[in-house]
């Protein structure tokens, strides 16, 4: 669709591109509107002048007669925007805080979390009835009472009219309410659980699937000394760490979100428990991509010079085997392969014969790493280089021959420079994607095999795999440390990217 002048300069008059105008026109006020609806929602005043403004833009664009290009270029700028430039800007911001498990919401939400946790049964506390229900989709609590009905959910406690009760004073029906079966609400038992409604001096938490009881916070908030206090202590709050420390420095486990600076980045330097092997994960994750890079694309070419020789017979039918493990899904390859490597009942020690135990043993498991990238990589540089000799002219090697080059000279001069024009800039974005190939070793070897005195780095660990288990391993989840570790990653790969790309200009030379 080309929306622009016609020859004359003015916008073309059929009712086809008025058609087309009002369509585009009508497209972007209705993606507008759908997008800041929950932004206006949420009051989240930064969301909505950012759709204002790449409305006012979209209209501005496709309104006006002139300024063709940006008819076209307007949506790929967005795209760009939305799905590298904020990815990258957004994860570069999380860095900056101290965000994970504990530190997600603001401090008033820790307060409430706090509170709502420290919740304990205390003796001759109400008991209720219980039936669990839904309504629009959310889990409801619908206690009874000495005769009394009330609708419990997270934002509170109301009166409930219009119930039919049944033996034992349960709520067996209530307008506007789905009652769960027994079974359904065993299913979401822990949904049950861990609903808290919240009442005066305490909240009202449920007793297996149909007893509730009133409970009273232990831990409660004071405003005055801006501290968490409780029959155990005093937690006061420290707005650097965003979460409440007693004197004797415990820390209660909920916490908010605070910015932290360059903490994170730092201690990715400058913390021995993430430094420590820092260095060695490193080198390995440069022998993994750079071997799988050189592995895959020698046998990629070496396979279609084979298959390329004009001596060749049932070229389709190799072609066809051949591309296989590239159609295939990697994610069930990669677990197919691990079972492969099983020292018990693997198909290849049982097909050998052998007793190996490929997965347990840091060389054997690097091998296995490569040789499993290498089933699953060749076959793309087995098509690219498979399209690439099919544009190389015979002249240029019927000339070599002529001039009396040998096999090996007219394919090292002639055919793999010419090759290289073709897969250089794909061997580099290769080298880029298997060094963070976190897939192609988490589901193999999942990092190790592991030293007995050391679970947190194993010999097969990228730093990418490296990362996630520092971030997300038995302390929870960190999400600023995993970014700020993700940043220097970038860094890494980057650099190195760089440096390919520049050395793939030699073989600019040839093609002149």
């Amino acid at each position: 669709m080309i929306i622009g002048r016609s020859r004359a300069g003015t916008w073309p008059g059929s009712a086809g591109g008025i058609a087309a105008r009002v369509l585009v026109l009508g497209l972007i006020a209705a993606v507008a509107l759908w997008a800041v609806a929950p932004l206006l929602a949420a009051d989240n005043w930064i969301g909505v002048a950012i759709v204002a403004v790449v409305t006012a833009a979209g209209l501005f664009v496709y309104l006006t007669p002139r300024r063709l290009p940006v008819k076209y270029l307007l949506p790929t700028t967005l795209l760009v925007l939305a799905f590298q430039v904020f990815p990258v800007v957004h994860t570069m911001s999380l860095a900056l805080t101290n965000i994970g498990d504990g530190h997600l919401g603001t401090k008033q939400d820790a307060i409430a979390a706090i509170e709502s946790s420290s919740i304990k049964r205390q003796p001759g506390s109400a008991e209720f009835r219980l039936t669990v229900a839904e309504k629009d989709g959310d889990l409801v609590f619908l206690l009874a009472s000495a005769g009394r009905a009330y609708t419990g959910t997270a934002g509170g406690l109301r009166p409930l009219e219009g119930v039919t009760l049944g033996a034992g004073g349960r709520i067996t029906a209530a307008g506007g309410y789905t009652v769960l079966t027994a079974a359904q609400a065993s299913a979401r038992s822990s949904e049950i659980t861990e609903l808290i409604v919240p009442v005066e001096g305490g909240a009202i938490r449920s007793q297996g699937l149909s007893r509730a009881y009133r409970g009273t916070a232990t831990l409660a908030y004071d405003e005055s000394c801006d501290c968490v206090t409780g029959q155990d202590g005093v937690w006061r709050a420290d707005e650097e760490q965003g979460r409440f420390v007693s004197d004797d420095g415990r820390a209660l486990a909920q916490g908010w979100k605070v910015g932290v600076g360059l903490a994170n980045l730092t201690a990715a330097l400058t913390n021995p428990k993430i430094n420590a092997h820092f260095l060695g994960v490193f080198g390995w994750n440069l022998v993994y991509a750079t071997s799988v890079v050189v592995l895959t694309a020698g046998l990629g070419v070496a396979v279609a010079l084979v298959l390329h020789h004009p001596r060749m017979r049932a070229v389709r039918a190799y072609r066809t085997l051949i591309v296989l493990p590239y159609a295939m899904p990697a994610f069930a390859m990669l677990l197919v392969w691990r079972d492969m490597f099983n020292t018990d009942f693997g198909l290849i020690n049982r097909m050998f014969g052998l007793d190996v135990d490929w997965l347990g043993a840091p060389l054997t498991a690097r091998l296995s790493v490569l040789l499993v990238q290498l089933w699953l990589g060749f076959p793309y540089m087995f098509l690219i280089a498979t399209g690439a000799l099919q544009t190389i002219p015979p002249e240029y090697l019927e000339a070599a021959q002529v001039d009396g080059a040998t096999a090996w000279q007219r394919f090292g001069k002639v055919t793999l420079p010419l090759l290289m024009l073709a897969l250089a800039p794909l061997l580099v974005s290769s080298f880029a994607f298997n060094f963070n190939n976190f897939n192609g070793i988490f589901l193999v070897t999942a990092g190790g095999p592991f030293p007995a005195d050391n679970p947190t780095v194993g010999a097969t660990d990228l730093l990418i795999t490296y990362t996630f288990r520092l971030a997300f391993g038995q302390q929870g989840a960190q999400y600023g440390l995993a970014s700020a570790m993700s940043i220097y990653v970038y860094l890494i790969v980057a650099v190195l990217s760089i440096i390919g790309f520049r050395r793939t200009r030699a073989f600019q030379e040839v093609g002149r």
